[in-house]
């Protein structure tokens, strides 16, 4: 089967060098791809929200499975555009992924499918946001954009100083466009934050190994969000008792809410969860793999990943085997440009991908990354995510940073704490 990839980050990478692996895979192509997944597969110029162009590729080229890695092109109505011409294609449907692209509809659906999370108010007119956090208690507190804002549009709170500069920053400084036109203020949960990922034909939920990314920027959890600055799988944190609690009170219910909405959900159910005291609450949904989650679960994932797609858009998860997965734990590093998550300069050559390579139970999964007169240069803020198998957490983490040394580039850097959390007494 010929297969194709939307996508050019390390999620896509990710997907491409696991489908290519498939005994049914023939050709892999990636558009627009980046320089990792040249090596891995094919890649194609074409935008990944050209629907068009990448209906007009797939036709031409026989492409049995199309697979949507990025949150732009689902919410864009990729899926729906490949459904019309009769193409087959995994991910949900334009309706289905504002579970992802408005956190005003994350919410509603939420509370209506009473699915815990933190309690919110929700806001059109800026100056009754500006009223009411100058009314409430000066307490932590979350502000965010409703629309997608690339893993950036959640600020994180101290108190109502803070918020009221967030406030500004989304209505003043306009730094998300129209993602923040509407917005939502909620309680700022406390709690170590874990996710969890499950593969849906809207009927059947079959759900992964829960994993742990780091959204910060520096270690210790400080500084601004970023997309994700490194993760790691299994995470401790949601055992299995936990994780069925939370099939069974988060997943079930709103791939159930969803289907009442007349929005049936197939493709992948992101679940960002904050483990409090009270138990798991639910963040936000992605509704496709995440990214950096995904490279440490395909890099664990033995089941062959073409068969579980092919089973989902087909609706007959039901008849596929339990997973299996390799038991050593896997932990990314995310390598970045000097000045992520605001500006960087792009076009610095990548040296030492040869030596990291080399790295026992390591792959270099490129995300900002370029192909330039034959050299690898940097295209973007996530350069690379360095992921590693190993006997145990420790073990894995070693392996990564390892291999984080073998490679360099001006103004590269990474958090050095990754997976610490799972290591905590």
């Amino acid at each position: 089967m010929n297969l194709l990839i939307l996508g050019s980050g390390g999620r896509e990478h990710a997907l491409a060098w696991k489908l290519a692996q498939s005994p049914r895979a023939e050709r892999v192509w990636v558009a627009p791809g980046n320089a990792g997944t040249a090596q891995d597969a094919e890649n194609v110029p074409i935008a990944e929200g050209d629907a068009p162009a990448l209906v007009k590729f797939a036709k031409e080229n026989a492409v049995g499975l199309t697979v949507v890695g990025p949150e732009a092109p689902l919410a864009a109505g990729v899926v729906d555009a490949f459904q019309h011409e009769g193409l087959r294609i995994f991910g949900p449907s334009r309706a289905a992924a504002e579970l992802e692209a408005s956190k005003v509809f994350c919410k509603d659906l939420l509370r209506k499918a009473d699915v815990p999370s933190a309690d919110y108010q929700t806001f059109t007119d800026p100056r009754r946001a500006l009223a009411f956090l100058q009314q409430r208690e000066d307490a932590p507190i979350v502000v965010k954009a409703d629309g997608l804002a690339a893993g950036k549009g959640v600020i994180v709170c101290a108190g109502r100083d803070e918020a009221l500069d967030a406030l500004n920053l989304m209505v003043n400084q306009r730094a998300f466009g129209d993602a923040a036109n509407r917005i939502v203020i909620e309680e700022r949960l406390h709690g170590q934050e874990a996710s969890v990922l499950a593969v849906t034909d809207g009927k059947t939920i079959l759900t992964l190994q829960p994993a742990q990314d780091h959204k910060p920027a520096h270690d210790g959890d400080t500084g601004p969000n970023t997309g994700g600055m490194g993760a790691y799988c299994p995470a401790p944190l949601v055992d299995d008792e936990k994780l069925h609690w939370i099939e069974g009170h988060v997943l079930v219910p709103t791939i159930h809410a969803m289907y009442r909405a007349r929005r049936p959900f197939c493709g992948v159910l992101y679940a960002g969860l904050m483990m409090t005291h009270q138990g798991p609450k639910v963040l936000e949904f992605n509704v496709r793999f995440g990214d950096p989650e995904c490279q440490p679960l395909l890099m664990r994932l033995k089941t062959d990943l073409l068969d579980v797609l092919d089973a989902a858009v087909d609706g007959k998860l039901d008849q596929l085997a339990p997973l299996e997965w390799d038991p050593r734990p896997a932990v990314c590093v995310v390598m970045a440009s000097e000045g992520y998550p605001g500006g960087y300069t792009k076009g610095h050559v990548i040296r030492g991908l040869g030596d990291a390579a080399k790295v026992a139970d390591c792959k270099v999964f490129h995300a900002g990354t370029k192909l330039v007169e034959g050299a690898v240069v940097t295209a973007g803020g996530r350069v690379l995510g360095i992921t590693a198998l190993g006997d145990n957490i420790a073990r894995a983490k070693l392996q990564a940073y390892t291999a984080v040394k073998c490679i360099r580039w001006p103004g590269a850097w990474c958090r050095k704490d990754i997976a610490d959390k799972a290591m905590m007494p």
